[in-house]
């Protein structure tokens, strides 16, 4: 991605699409723009059930997907799809579905066999306000918690959130690079405002985009191991039908995949699940950091209100105020180094977040050793959105 601004700094952000001169300014949705990234990451399989505010992804691809041969199936549930999405995958499909909330929280148990299972699949969830069927229209940021702890058992994440329609497009092709290089399951994060906002974008020629394709194994079928140890804990993947025979369990299982309750045997399978993740740390970290080489005070956000607190930032400047915003773009894992670094020098920490306090809690944990410092929240889960008034009253109060 190319810097917006001189001031706009992403760390270890993978260079996803290049040929600047090549892109054309269209008007998208963000939805729309999810579904096109994943078109033009390979998507050849979608399993979903309509849901608000995330429907728009699954009409656009029931009607593109089969244009390029690829199959798009209207589930009877939200369970249905992610086992639909997982089988999909382990064919050899790039595969992918969408929903919010309360088809998030169904989808947890699938999430975790795929994890487990080392099957690639991309899940976008398209937030909504809660608990339970809440706010089917309205915007929140409730389930960045449930996105890492959802689905039970140690099963480290990989979440990407973006705050912009482009960056809905270029993070839908970086979740299915990402789920096929680390043979996992990526969740896409937006939130409802993000999902059905409309913005004029530009977007690269097709040919320039990177693609990611998940290894294959070379060795003969009688050699392969279907979890294979190796030094970076990414080992080649056999489709079904290929002539590869491999065992697929949600149990505790050895390299060939077959269940087992040696403790040897189980704490490999456990650490890769780790170590794949831990080990490829700066390959998966994405973070902006945005005016914040002389900020005193820095707001921390995502999303759509990563977007209101940049509005804010430039009211403060021009007050004389120095604010500056650090906004994760893979929140989880949770660029504990980056952050540091970057809050090392502020007095200030304001957290606006849709929710009742979630990632707050992060930057509590990050920053218990700054006696001096203070964290403020802004926080909102009424299904209204939090305006750069809003923040920008709490910089003056704060400042």
């Amino acid at each position: 991605m190319a810097k917006e601004k001189k001031e706009k700094v992403v760390e270890n952000m993978e260079t996803e699409v290049v040929a600047e001169d090549t892109r054309k300014v269209v008007l998208m949705q963000g939805n729309e723009a999810v579904a096109r990234g994943a078109l033009a990451a390979g998507l050849d399989f979608y399993a979903g059930y309509p849901i608000t505010p995330s429907t728009e992804i699954a009409e656009i691809l029931s009607e593109e997907l089969p244009k390029k041969g690829g199959k798009f199936i209207q589930m009877e549930d939200e369970i249905a799809s992610i086992c639909a999405i997982i089988g999909a995958s382990l064919a050899g499909a790039k595969a992918m579905t969408a929903t919010s909330g309360p088809g998030f929280s169904l989808m947890q148990e699938g999430i975790g066999f795929a994890k487990a299972t080392e099957t690639p699949c991309v899940v976008v969830d398209v937030q909504r306000g809660g608990v339970s069927t809440g706010l089917p229209t309205k915007p929140s940021q409730g389930d960045i918690m449930q996105s890492k702890w959802g689905s039970h058992g140690d099963n480290p994440a990989i979440v990407l959130y973006p705050h912009t329609v482009k960056e809905c497009y270029e993070l839908a092709i970086r979740a299915i690079n990402l789920s096929e290089k680390y043979r996992t399951c990526v969740t896409l994060l937006l939130d409802e405002v993000l999902g059905h906002m409309r913005e004029a974008v530009k977007l690269p020629d097709i040919s320039n985009v990177r693609i990611v394709n998940r290894l294959r194994p070379t060795v003969p079928p009688e050699w392969y191991k279907h979890y294979d140890e190796n030094q970076k804990y990414i080992s080649p993947v056999a489709s079904y039908g290929e002539g590869y025979r491999f065992h697929v369990t949600g149990l505790a299982h050895d390299a060939l995949g077959f269940p087992t309750n040696k403790a040897s045997e189980v704490a490999a399978q456990m650490k890769r699940l780790k170590r794949k993740i831990t080990h490829n740390i700066r390959d998966l970290v994405q973070i902006e950091s945005y005016m914040m080489e002389d900020a005193t005070v820095a707001i921390f956000a995502v999303g759509i209100c990563a977007r209101s607190a940049k509005a804010a930032i430039k009211a403060a400047r021009e007050y004389g105020i120095k604010v500056g915003l650090l906004r994760p773009i893979t929140i989880w894992p949770f660029p504990d180094d980056a952050v540091k670094k970057m809050l090392r020098d502020v007095d200030t920490i304001i957290v606006p977040e849709l929710n009742e306090g979630q990632l707050i809690n992060e930057l509590h944990r990050l920053t218990k050793d700054k006696a001096d410092g203070k964290i403020i929240p802004i926080q909102r889960s009424d299904g209204e959105m939090i305006t750069p008034t809003h923040i920008f009253r709490v910089i003056k109060e704060a400042h």
